[in-house]
């Protein structure tokens, strides 16, 4: 059970939120990318996108930012979990060994 104050000193979750952070970052940018070229699209071929109020395009870019991140920083946890699985399953496993010896 953890303790008040505790998450200062715990290296793996501190690794896992660095992780996180920096898979948010990745896909807002990569999904904000995504979404200027749609947003150029629309603004260039479509005579109902370019009768939107700025407001509401900005919101549109936003909106791709904040779904990007949240899917990408998802993914980056995951993956970063199944590391830190395998490490430890492979750590037991040599301790295993090393007793059996």
């Amino acid at each position: 059970m953890r303790v008040h104050g505790s998450l200062e000193k715990d290296t793996e979750a501190n690794q896992a939120a660095w992780e996180a952070v920096h898979g948010a970052v990745v896909g807002a940018a990569r999904w904000g990318i995504c979404s200027a070229v749609v947003g150029a699209a629309g603004f260039a071929f479509s005579p109902i996108y370019r009768g939107l109020t700025v407001q509401f395009k900005i919101f549109l870019q936003m909106s791709g930012m904040t779904v990007g991140s949240m899917i990408e920083a998802d993914r980056r946890l995951r993956a970063y979990e199944t590391t830190v699985r395998q490490q430890k399953r492979l750590a037991r496993h040599l301790a295993t060994e090393e007793l059996s010896r």
